[in-house]
């Protein structure tokens, strides 16, 4: 992904590849789906925090209006599109325009603050940094709208391998895989409960 500063996990360690992977793999559990990632498994305002500080870093503005945009998508535990968070930004006598939140959203995706789904056309927060050029795979979940986040070395290595061969240069390395999460997949192996009379 493009604008992004090497991440912070995992830095240092010895544990992964040259690029900081773990070297199996590196799985982010959002929201109910058991721990921290993207999606809304960070609190807001640990996100917030993560991202004034970055900004400061990096000498840019971290405007109202980008500050609002953060934190209503990482308020939410389900990515939201642009006009969902303009509706829950707005208030009575006070219409948040979705051409402000896409400029908002084009500037917080840029620092990797957001992630942008594309097959939902949605957002996700993004609580922690990868590095520059890292690959991200999005499981989504058609049952529960849940979505977890996880690098795979091995899929990246695999892909590297296959644009040299072309010569093609991605500006992005997002994969979206859809599916039923292992929680929604339980729930409906569990047997029923029969009817006491």
């Amino acid at each position: 992904m493009r604008g992004h500063a090497p991440h912070e996990h995992g830095q240092g360690d010895g544990s992964g590849d040259r690029d900081g992977h773990a070297a199996h793999g590196h799985a982010h559990h959002p929201h109910g789906h058991g721990g921290a990632g993207c999606g809304g498994g960070h609190e807001a305002g640990d996100v917030i925090e993560r991202a004034e500080r970055l900004c400061q870093t990096r000498g840019l503005q971290f405007t109202r209006l980008r500050r609002d945009v953060l934190a209503a998508v990482a308020a939410e535990h389900r990515p939201l599109g642009a006009y969902d968070i303009a509706e829950r930004m707005s208030a009575p006598g006070r219409r948040v325009a979705a051409v402000s939140v896409y400029r908002a959203l084009d500037f917080l995706t840029e620092q990797g603050f957001v992630h942008r789904i594309s097959s939902r056309n949605a957002f996700v927060s993004c609580g922690h940094e990868h590095g520059a050029g890292a690959g991200l795979v999005f499981l989504i979940c058609r049952t529960c709208g849940g979505i977890d986040e996880m690098t795979a070395p091995a899929v990246e290595s695999a892909l590297d391998q296959t644009l040299a061969g072309t010569g093609f240069s991605p500006t992005s390395r997002i994969l979206e895989v859809e599916g039923e999460c292992g929680a929604c997949r339980g729930r409906a192996d569990e047997p029923n409960e029969p009817d006491r009379a």
